[in-house]
Order: structure tokens, then sequence, then C-alpha cells
């Protein structure tokens, strides 16, 4: 992933919780496979409406000649990771309908997330660092 420090929908950002990335790395005859995960936060449009998505964020790579940094957090998302299917979203907010849990304090906690999120778009909620991307910059 590339981390940017300005926002462009168009790149498909993501605002990761660092305190939730997870990475393993798997060695076969000097080759690396990396599979792993996060919680992370995005905005999406669709239809001129934006949307402010919550979710986990599944983290890959294949053949990988070099061995991976897994140092840190930070050091984990700066692999050549893949994840083309984007995140899994969990809940989603539009401004006035929600989208996801239908157990009412998992609404109540993505939306405390989502709400403010919408309303300060393109910030990001406290406890997320961002924007990461896994579009290559041109």
């Amino acid at each position: 992933m590339i981390r940017e420090d300005k926002f462009l929908i168009s790149r498909k950002p993501f605002g990761i919780d660092l305190s939730t990335v997870k990475m393993e790395a798997t060695e076969r005859d000097g080759i690396y496979w990396l599979k792993g995960h996060c919680q992370a936060v995005w905005y999406r449009r669709k239809d001129g409406v934006t949307r402010a998505c919550i979710g986990g964020l599944s983290l890959w790579a294949q053949w990988r000649r070099e061995a991976p940094d897994l140092s840190s957090p930070q050091a984990m998302l700066g692999n050549d990771l893949d994840s083309r299917y984007g995140g899994d979203t969990a809940g989603r907010w539009d401004g006035t309908g929600y989208w996801g849990s239908e157990i009412p304090d998992v609404q109540e906690q993505h939306l405390a997330i989502l709400r403010p999120m919408l309303d300060s778009y393109p910030s990001l909620p406290e406890g997320y660092d961002g924007w990461w991307t896994f579009q290559t910059r041109n």
C-alpha cells in the first residue's frame, strides 16, 4: 500500500486503524506469501451520493522474492500488497440511511463513527491513519 497525504476519492483511499493491522509471512523456497487484515474506514461515491463506510480490509501478497518488513503496522502496510476486492463493508452511512449490521449495539458503534465522518468529509475519525491506497502512483 501507499500512504498519501492528500485525499483523492478517485484513488480509493482507506483510513486504517493501525492497532488492528495483523500480518503473517510464509516462506517457501525463497518465495514469500503475505496474509493479513485490518479495520478501516473509507469514503465512496455512487450516483452522486458520498457514503462513509467502515469494515475490514484483507491484505495479501504472493510470489514476493524479498523478505517483507513486518516491524510495525506502517511497515506491514508498506509492503507491495493487493486487495483488488476493496474493503468488506460492515456498515455504511449516506446521510439519510444506514446499511449494515442488524444488531442495535453494532449499529450505534458504526453510526458514532460514520455520522461525524460524513459530516466532516473528507476527514478521518480519531484513531485512524490515512490515507492508504492500493493504487500505484502514475
